[in-house]
């Protein structure tokens, strides 16, 4: 790496002649290839902006000139080049370089970005405060084709047009976002092109006008206006964005890191704003990933010569993991119930959909990336007579919170939302943990929320929700594997509401669990049973919403309840019973375990949930601490 190891910042890397910049790009898709074979993490979108990102430091004054990321998955290279080439190993793990681009690990992430769709409104807001304080700042929003789906995307781009702005916008279109990228806009793009020669002498009549006077802030829109009209009618085709107001380059080969960073330099100090559209190819340099985009978004660890991925193989009977028990399970209902329809936002095989839509298409959507849209797509399918199933990740289903609230829950439309990868998810870390879903569900009228304790117990809360007479029904579960191997057993309603006692107590203590944590409880109270003599009782709560009254009764004569939840405790499960014991003027000792009034940082699940206090460590000593100086009741004692 004779180049890259000369570059430790951006300033290194404008020393260069262009010439050489091939062989960076080289190098440093090498260097990504080889960190990420040991330490996993996303690997086909980061090696297929290598040379943007390349030329977008070398062009650019970075980190005075601003560089917003649509989504940090790309941004591996970003970070190699601005000084954290040392650290890159330690990428994603606990206290070492944040998963995302993130302004406090470097002034050169100008913004957190673990969520799509949000770079168009961040770089309007700095162009627009640069502008207000009269400085020469250059601004670049980097978004790909499946971030543009999102709805916020749209209401950028729209406002970017009508407010005075000098930014750049760079349209990498790799027909991708994690699955194969969906919609109309993506037809759209594919169909784009734009007369090169058009651009040229558009570009030379501009600074003729200039130069002459009659190209000023006041005729400026018209003029540009008109040129697009007359691009129209020359080329045969109308653009969306000039029809905005927007200028736009492009498709440009987006692995040509000479031909970008000599556009990036033509248009750079051109004033309003401009759109660059690139082609690129997911993972590329990698002949794998090039192949399986979708398979090496995040492959795990592999082998960096043959491409073969390493996967830890278990012995005997391996639990699913969740995500496929709710596609099977999904399979399973639609085949019996024709109302039955599925619904996701761009992730289809991340939450195992895509089952479904290889037997079932007509009946299976994926949305892109919009989360609100998806929901209330489904909220109309439910008014009229379809049962829809509409799966999101927890913390991408705060952006449909409106959605939720106005268009499913007010019309008590049955809509059953299925929130995966739901509590601590690990390594992607704050952006991506389902922290907040419990909490901010449970003040809205008319859901149903709850969690399984298991596998078996998600299919038949999936049973449950398609039953006539429901509501709009909220399931949420984690990321990962179970403790089920055997979870293939028959579809039974739940009664709504009720919870179930999996452990008898002495009257001291009663655990309260919701969801998957249960188990990890289920362990902890057996060790506090040892080394305090107590019998412990242990309620698998499975609704936060309605909750079970007939349980609260019953444990509100304990001297102790200890709530656990894989959630923020600040409004969830122990928030629930907090409410419940001050109504009923009730007065047990009530610890709440949970998540803290902080972001959790990013590392293994394992690491995180001891941080937090509820692995079953943490458990086990909040039951003991809580207990100390108790003796055992005797029987009949209160």
């Amino acid at each position: 790496m004779n180049l890259l190891e000369r570059i430790q910042y951006p300033a290194d890397l404008r020393q260069l002649d262009i010439t050489q910049l091939p062989e960076v790009c080289k190098e440093l898709r090498n260097c990504i290839i080889h960190e990420l074979a040991d330490n996993p993490g996303h690997f086909a979108s980061s090696l297929g902006v290598v040379e943007l990102t390349v030329a977008l430091h070398y062009v650019f004054d970075t980190p005075d000139d601003r560089i917003v990321w649509d989504v940090g998955h790309q941004a591996y290279g970003h970070k190699i080049l601005t000084g954290r080439r040392e650290q890159f190993a330690t990428n994603r793990k606990l206290h070492g370089l944040r998963p995302f681009p993130s302004p406090e690990e470097s002034p050169y992430d100008t913004c957190t970005c673990g969520h799509a769709s949000n770079s168009i409104s961040v770089a309007l807001g700095m162009a627009v405060a640069a502008r207000r304080q009269g400085l020469r700042r250059k601004v670049v929003a980097v978004i790909g084709d499946g971030s543009m789906t999102g709805g916020l995307a749209f209401e950028g781009v729209n406002n970017v047009s009508c407010i005075p702005n000098d930014m750049l916008i760079i349209l990498n279109d790799n027909d991708m976002s994690i699955d194969r990228s969906v919609g109309g806009m993506g037809h759209y793009l594919h169909k784009l092109h734009t007369s090169s020669t058009y651009n040229k002498v558009r570009y030379k009549v501009a600074k003729m006008l200039y130069r002459w006077g009659w190209l000023n802030d006041d005729c400026k829109g018209r003029v540009l206006r008109f040129n697009n009209a007359v691009k129209s009618l020359l080329t045969n085709q109308h653009n969306l964005f000039e029809g905005l107001d927007i200028r736009y380059f492009g498709p440009e080969d987006g692995h040509n890191v000479i031909g970008l960073v000599q556009t990036l330099q033509r248009i750079k100090d051109m004033e309003g704003p401009k759109m660059l559209h690139i082609h690129t190819v997911k993972g590329k340099g990698f002949e794998p990933a090039e192949r399986d985009a979708t398979v090496w978004h995040a492959p795990g660890k592999f082998d960096p010569e043959t491409g073969e991925i390493l996967e830890t193989k278990a012995e005997g009977d391996v639990p699913p993991k969740f995500q496929d028990v709710f596609g099977l399970t999904m399979l399973e209902l639609a085949r019996q119930n024709p109302r039955i329809v599925g619904v996701t936002p761009a992730m289809p095989t991340g939450c195992s959909l895509n089952l479904m839509m290889r037997e079932m298409p007509d009946r299976a959507f994926d949305v892109g990336i919009a989360e609100g849209h998806a929901v209330t797509f489904s909220a109309g399918m439910a008014r009229d007579g379809l049962q829809p199933f509409c799966n999101i990740y927890s913390s991408f289903t705060q952006r449909a919170y409106d959605n939720i609230i106005h268009d499913v829950a007010i019309s008590g439309l049955p809509v059953v939302l299925c929130l995966d990868r739901a509590g601590l998810v690990g390594e992607d870390g704050p952006t991506h943990h389902g922290a907040f879903d419990l909490a901010f569900l449970r003040p809205i009228p008319g859901l149903t929320i709850a969690s399984p304790l298991n596998e078996r117990e998600l299919r038949r809360l999936m049973f449950t929700a398609q039953q006539p007479g429901q509501g709009a029904f909220v399931i949420r579960y984690p990321r990962g594997r179970g403790v089920c191997a055997d979870w293939r057993c028959p579809l039974e309603a739940i009664p709504v509401g009720q919870g179930q006692k999996l452990r008898d107590g002495d009257g001291c203590v009663a655990v309260l669990t919701l969801g998957p944590i249960g188990n990890v409880a289920t362990q902890a109270i057996l060790d506090a049973e040892k080394a305090t003599g107590l019998r412990i009782a242990h309620y698998d709560m499975r609704f936060l919403k309605p909750i079970d009254w007939d349980i609260l009764a019953e444990v509100a004569h304990c001297r102790h309840i200890i709530t656990v939840e894989d959630g923020v405790v600040s409004g969830g499960l122990g928030s629930a019973v907090l409410e419940y014991m001050a109504d009923h003027d009730c007065h047990p000792n009530v610890v709440r375990l949970g998540l803290p009034d902080r972001f959790v940082e990013h590392g293994t699940p394992r690491e995180l949930y001891k941080i937090v206090g509820i692995d079953r460590d943490g458990i086990r000593q909040a039951i003991v601490e809580c207990t100390s100086g108790h003796r055992p009741l005797s029987e009949g004692e209160d």
